[in-house]
């Protein structure tokens, strides 16, 4: 699944969260409609079966409460994508990134492998169920886990346990952390914790580039890993750093100081397709986010092609909530590399993947306030369609339902859908982006201005009266309400102002008017 995710410590956001974002993509030539979902108890599955995969596991019989963004059609399974649980950690799933052919001839992808033949007949092979993937992930952790770390070691223990039929990033947080978690084969991962002041981005490629072994295998501050990482690797010959391991015998400082490798030349991928498709992407994040400088495109800095961008980076001011939406719509403006920009040529205009692309799916930002009551810490920022003519809203998390307007996507298009009200939105103003643009610049400026002041004001009425989880739930559902009305409304101007300049564009207008 093509995605992007950028991640903020809560020392380099704007107000002490921890916040992690991502933007769901449909493949090409898909679309896949999405809904925002809060699921009960009472609706988690004990007995887990993948749609895609056949994968069948026993869950435990405790699950909280949790948000979930699934695809609205289930055709495919849940792909619930991204979430927040009742003790406040949130988690997205997944990033699909890419890997080479040494790690999966050493551990092949577990995938779905169908019977042959029939049970009566000579020869017949049952059914050898896949691993799991991003259909599964969201659903089998984020229910039971009370940090991230614990996500992180539920998800290990998954993937040794049930191997996966794809490579995948995740990510998870609480109000302290943020861990990043790679496949890496079938069944082996690693995780970094975000340093706390640095911000990360990430397409679909695999990105950690410096990993310690000894913390992963040992007090596993920082890294974590599957239990048996290092002999594999060893066994394979999987590490290409020239130095790695030098000294090692003595067990030292000087052998610690060489245990730590890049992850990225081992276990990932830099190929022509890379050099289109997902570094310039990170490029134009960096650039974005750390300045023109460092991050150039006529041979200063570092360039939208080059394999070595950095994969976490503390970031030139503090980021907020605009910028995160920003950084996850750019089609590279400002370079001679944006499809609606004038400078450069037609074949650099089209030559890099936007992030902000026709294929965005939903965009959900997750923010986890220390300084807010633990009863409404969390808001889940939620968006559909394509993110350069969206526009970023906030619910809150502790609520037992979620409004109708972003709950109510099916497969019919109407402007009653928060989701295909975006898709029309979009499709109308792609072809006018000109013209369009103050409209949508307006609408974002709009919706993003009354939605922070909505947070304020339910957050001063929950600290007014002293709310605790269950008992915040109910009033956080009326504020999701008036946001989503707000939303509704504001949604349904833009389109109308988006309509009336693309139907006065159209080629087959004349200037005389009857009369």
């Amino acid at each position: 699944m093509p995605c992007t995710t950028l991640l903020v410590g809560k020392g380099a956001s704007y107000d002490g969260s921890t916040i992690i974002a991502r933007n769901e993509d449909s493949p090409n030539g898909e679309f896949t409609p999405k809904r925002f979902v809060v699921v009960q108890p009472a609706d988690q599955p004990r007995h887990y079966r993948s749609v895609l995969s056949h994968v069948e596991i026993d869950l435990p019989d405790d699950p909280q409460r949790y948000s979930s963004v699934p695809d609205a059609l289930g055709k495919d399974g849940i792909w619930a994508e991204a979430g927040v649980n009742e003790s406040n950690v949130a988690m997205s799933a997944t990033e699909t990134l890419t890997t080479n052919e040494r790690v999966l001839g050493a551990d092949p992808l577990v995938e779905l492998v169908a019977a042959e033949g029939a049970p009566d007949e000579e020869g017949y092979r049952p059914e050898r169920a896949g691993g799991i993937g991003e259909e599964d992930m969201l659903t089998l952790v984020l229910p039971y886990i009370g940090s991230a770390r614990e996500g992180v070691l539920r998800l290990g223990a998954l993937l040794e346990g049930f191997g996966t039929y794809e490579m995948n990033g995740i990510a998870f947080s609480d109000v302290d952390e943020i861990w990043w978690l790679e496949t890496v084969g079938g069944h082996h991962w690693i995780a970094r914790r975000i340093p706390d002041d640095s911000y990360v981005v990430m397409p679909n490629q695999l990105g950690i580039d410096s990993f310690d072994l000894d913390d992963a295998l040992g007090e596993g501050r920082d890294h974590l890993c599957s239990a048996d990482l290092a002999e594999w690797m060893a066994r394979h010959h999987l590490c290409l750093d020239p130095d790695f391991g030098a000294g090692a015998e003595e067990g030292g400082r000087d052998a610690h100081a060489r245990r730590v490798f890049n992850p990225r030349t081992a276990f990932g991928s830099h190929s022509d397709a890379d050099h289109v498709y997902n570094t310039p992407r990170a490029w134009a994040v960096h650039r974005f986010l750390r300045g023109t400088l460092e991050f150039g495109y006529d041979g200063e800095g570092w360039g939208p092609e080059d394999d070595d961008l950095p994969w976490d980076a503390a970031p030139k001011r503090k980021v907020t909530i605009e910028d995160v939406k920003y950084a996850l719509s750019l089609h590279y403006q400002g370079t001679p590399f944006d499809p609606y920009g004038s400078a450069g040529t037609p074949a650099t205009r089209g030559a890099y993947r936007p992030i902000g692309i026709n294929r965005n799916g939903q965009l959900a930002a997750i923010q986890l306030r220390p300084y807010a009551p633990e009863s409404c810490r969390a808001i889940q920022w939620m968006t559909y369609g394509s993110n350069a003519f969206n526009a970023l809203a906030p619910f809150y998390a502790n609520v037992d339902r979620t409004p109708e307007y972003l709950a109510n996507t099916t497969g019919t298009v109407t402007t009653e859908s928060f989701y295909w009200a975006n898709r029309l939105i979009a499709a109308l103003a792609d072809a006018h982006f000109g013209a369009c643009a103050a409209h949508i610049e307006r609408y974002q400026e709009a919706v993003g201005a009354r939605g922070h002041a909505s947070v304020a004001k339910w957050d001063a009425l929950v600290s007014e009266g002293s709310l605790g989880h269950e008992g915040a739930a109910e009033l956080l559902g009326q504020a999701n309400d008036e946001v989503a009305s707000m939303l509704r409304g504001q949604t349904d101007d833009v389109l109308g102002k988006v309509l009336l300049t693309a139907s006065l564009g159209m080629r087959n207008g004349f200037a005389r008017s009857d009369g």
